[in-house]
């Protein structure tokens, strides 16, 4: 089984779109919501914990790997995606106040301004396929919210096209999925959007806010 979890709360006084940019550490909050998705897995017996090389994801990962006395296996394929916005304060009305950047938007399903959905579900299901494959058991995944999504839109046999806004995976959230050797019918089971991708079936099987009560004061911005 393999928990993808979400890095906590992060220090962006400037409000900018953070994307890929360095130096992005965890605010007081997000370390606590680190300790506390860690105290979610106290319990399990993990056999490996793997981390996007951003920092925000390697001090979410820190206290999960140190319960388990395992060292972080960073992967590269688990990074936040790309975006030409990086480092700019995003809002439709500034976009709408800057001809230049029009050219970017022409294509939404894409997307146009950033890696392609089908990308970055390649590198995820290939990083989280090769994850099971090199360790077993229980393997929890720290990554961005993009990233995840992805993977949960793959596995569900939904569009990859989608509104930021109605993605459900909250800061230090953990959706956790299931590897199948054969295509299980219903929702929610099985893969069909997404064509190449890793060819086992996987099931999503959980979907956890063990920080939801740190969520409420928590500042949630600059996601790609």
């Amino acid at each position: 089984m393999v928990h993808l979890v979400r890095h906590g709360e992060v220090t962006n006084p400037d409000r900018i779109l953070y994307g890929r940019l360095d130096g992005f550490g965890l605010t007081a909050r997000g370390h606590q919501m680190a300790e506390t998705v860690a105290g979610y897995f106290a319990d399990r017996s993990i056999s490996a914990v793997l981390a996007s090389p951003l920092l925000r994801a390697q001090q979410t990962a820190t206290p999960i790997a140190a319960a388990h006395g395992l060292d972080i296996i960073t992967d590269d394929r688990l990074i936040e995606g790309t975006n030409i916005f990086e480092g700019t304060r995003v809002s439709a009305k500034a976009i709408m106040r800057n001809p230049s950047v029009w050219p970017k938007l022409w294509n939404p399903f894409r997307p146009s301004w950033g890696e392609s959905y089908k990308s970055i579900v390649h590198r995820m299901m290939a990083a989280v396929g090769d994850a099971v494959d090199n360790h077993g058991g229980e393997v929890v995944v720290v990554s961005h919210q993009l990233p995840i999504w992805m993977v949960h839109r793959h596995v569900n046999g939904e569009s990859l096209v989608h509104s930021p806004k109605a993605r459900r995976c909250t800061l230090c959230s953990v959706t956790s999925f299931q590897p199948e050797q054969e295509p299980t019918p219903g929702p929610g089971q099985g893969s069909t959007k997404t064509s190449g991708v890793d060819s086992r079936h996987w099931r999503e099987v959980a979907y956890i806010e063990p920080a939801a009560s740190l969520l409420a004061d928590a500042v949630d911005l600059g996601a790609v």
